[in-house]
């Protein structure tokens, strides 16, 4: 699923965010990315969804190559990604359903279907009642569940998270946990940058950075 070998990120001015990492997640893992803040979390997950690129190393996902994988291909390999972003980046002037039904608005489906698909991935998270509210009426646990409706409304293979709990109450917090621990069971592989890898359910991989190294 993402194999990783000598991934290097260094910004301008000499800055290497991320050393010469090698790791290995499998598909239908449950792996934690932890560290102290400024570790490289949020850096290797910007990799692992091609929103940036190594400057040296390979990093393969779904078997393809991302450091050689050309911009017009982007688009389809996230087609089997799904994202959470730590800022969530919910569109505030539109409805929890229609933030939900984005992905597949950007990709063309028919609207019956994504109509469909986007109240069943809202269904999943707990928010099917809320479908005509915008999400500055929902609670900071209802925000994050509307940000993972969307992130698998494309019913991905693989889901990336950076610190979905941050900011939330814990019973919120579990809430949210319990559900990437459901897509999990029915083998999504989930890869969660977290400061707290205590809080992940039963993690089968876990990935520690300090100062952009891998600890061993």
């Amino acid at each position: 699923m993402i194999v990783a070998s000598h991934l290097t990120k260094r910004y301008p001015g000499g800055h290497e965010a991320l050393r010469d990492l090698s790791f290995e997640i499998a598909a239908g893992d449950m792996a934690a990315i932890c560290g102290h803040s400024g570790a490289g979390k949020t850096t290797l997950l910007k990799l692992l969804c091609a929103v940036e690129r190594p400057t040296s190393g390979s990093l393969v996902v779904n078997g393809q190559n991302l450091p050689a994988l050309k911009k017009r291909a982007l688009p389809y390999l996230r087609r089997n990604l799904g994202v959470v972003f730590q800022d969530q980046k919910l569109l505030f002037d539109r409805s929890a359903l229609d933030n939900a039904r984005l992905p597949l608005d950007i990709i063309g489906l028919p609207s019956r279907e994504a109509q469909r698909r986007a109240r069943a991935a809202l269904d999943k998270v707990g928010l099917l009642a809320r479908e005509k509210a915008n999400p500055i009426a929902l609670s900071g646990g209802e925000q994050q569940r509307l940000a993972i409706a969307r992130a698998v409304v494309n019913r991905p293979s693989l889901l990336l998270a950076d610190e979905p709990t941050a900011n939330l109450d814990p019973e919120a917090a579990r809430q949210v946990l319990e559900l990437f621990y459901a897509f999990n069971q029915v083998r999504v592989t989930i890869v969660i940058a977290t400061h707290a890898p205590q809080t992940i359910p039963h993690p089968t991989r876990l990935l520690t950075l300090d100062h952009g190294r891998l600890n061993a």
